[in-house]
């Protein structure tokens, strides 16, 4: 089916979870990728909300360049300290002013990029401390705008595309897939670290299933003031193993294999501890854009796109709009009756309107033993017609935090 700028095809392909090898990763919300991807995506919410408040539309801007760069740490069973502190760069553009016929009206950029990144960091650590142990700066590109000109954007209609860009999605997630995330969420939820505090918010998940074998690979950053020698690190990590195993055997049938800290080596005294609970304390670095796609995972057995979604403006840049919609699109066009998987990529052309895409491509796997029904076709026009009619309102689900970036 090709109608306008929308194309849907059936294609022939072995489902994802028939495959033989199948790998997922996850990093988690204390990586210090996932750092600068939460850093770049709070500090745009922060400019969307001050935009707001004082003239009624956002601005344009995109900080979707965080750096964070590896401090030095001295972790010992029972104690430790930070040596030299974590060195986050904040970078991107932003509206820093706004002209007026008699003034000129600044935004206090830099306030809300400091405030941003340690509010970020205060919310998703405990003993990461924003004052002592890490150095926050910003280079924020400097740009103005008249005021005339801000009331004719709020008059505007549906926005125009700043990028030509394209967005994937993919639906639904395979038994692989879901128990990746769930494994980093679980492991990072308030209820786990109430009841195993040793394990800091450093989480990575990597799956690798093999036939109906999965195998799980975590690393998780143990708080090293908590834990009191080696014995009772080695508890920690076997807790880890049986509560991760006792999650996972309540969500597939697979043969689950769980290891945990994998590079430990007893008898050398190397253990994965940390002071704060990120890698990011002794020399491992991120950026935006390096961890997980806009559903939260990395699958280099599904199409991907390597966009930095966190940070970009959620009004006009279709690098972040088209791939939570893309994934949107995905999911409903998923629930179709007969439709095994979906995948859905939306490219765009800078200057078009964000709800007239250069294409939508998508592509259907019917269930074993079916065909694409011209049913199935039309049920998967109207998600992708109604869904760019509305796409105007991912702006706010992203404003709210009802949608992942990363």
């Amino acid at each position: 089916m090709h109608i306008g700028n929308i194309i849907i095809e059936e294609i022939y392909q072995k489902p994802v979870d028939e495959l033989e090898i199948e790998i997922v990763e996850r990093k988690g919300l204390g990586h210090p990728d996932s750092i600068a991807d939460g850093i770049a995506e709070e500090f745009s919410r922060r400019l969307c909300k001050e935009y707001l408040q004082r003239f009624k539309t956002i601005l344009h801007h995109n900080v979707d360049k965080v750096l964070v760069v590896g401090g030095q740490a001295n972790p010992r069973f029972g104690g430790g300290e930070v040596l030299s502190p974590i060195y986050i760069l904040i970078s991107g553009r932003a509206t820093t002013e706004v002209r007026t016929e008699k003034k000129t009206i600044p935004i206090p950029i830099g306030t809300l990029a400091m405030e941003a990144a340690k509010e970020w960091i205060k919310r998703n650590f405990r003993f990461l401390d924003p004052e002592k142990h890490v150095i926050i700066d910003y280079r924020i590109g400097r740009g103005s705008v008249d005021l005339v000109g801000v009331f004719e954007l709020g008059k505007r209609g549906v926005p125009l595309a700043n990028d030509t860009s394209v967005g994937v999605g993919f639906a639904p997630l395979t038994d692989t897939e879901r128990v990746v995330l769930e494994t980093e969420r679980f492991l990072n939820s308030p209820e786990l670290k109430k009841e195993l505090p040793e394990v800091g918010e450093d989480v990575k998940v990597m799956g690798l299933r093999k036939g109906r074998k999965l195998i799980l690979t975590i690393a998780a950053a143990i708080i090293s003031h908590l834990v009191e020698d080696a014995d009772h690190y080695m508890n920690v990590k076997e807790e880890v193993k049986r509560r991760v195993e006792d999650m996972v055997v309540k969500m597939t049938d697979m043969d689950v294999e769980v290891h945990v800290n994998t590079a430990d080596k007893p008898a050398e005294g190397i253990y994965y501890l940390t002071v704060t609970g990120t890698s990011a304390e002794h020399g491992d670095d991120g950026a935006t854009g390096r961890g997980n796609r806009a559903n939260g995972l990395i699958t280099p057995s599904r199409p991907m796109s390597i966009e930095a979604a966190a940070g970009k403006n959620p009004v006009s840049h279709v690098g972040k709009i088209y791939n939570i919609l893309a994934y949107l699109m995905a999911k409903r066009i998923a629930d179709i009756k007969g439709v095994k998987e979906a995948y859905v990529k939306v490219l765009s052309q800078i200057g078009r309107p964000i709800n007239d895409p250069l294409v939508v491509h998508v592509q259907i796997l019917p269930e074993r033993g079916m065909k694409l029904t011209s049913e199935m076709r039309n049920e998967a026009l109207s998600i992708v017609k109604e869904e760019l009619d509305t796409v105007t309102r991912i702006t706010n689900l992203v404003l709210e935090g009802k949608v992942m970036v990363f």
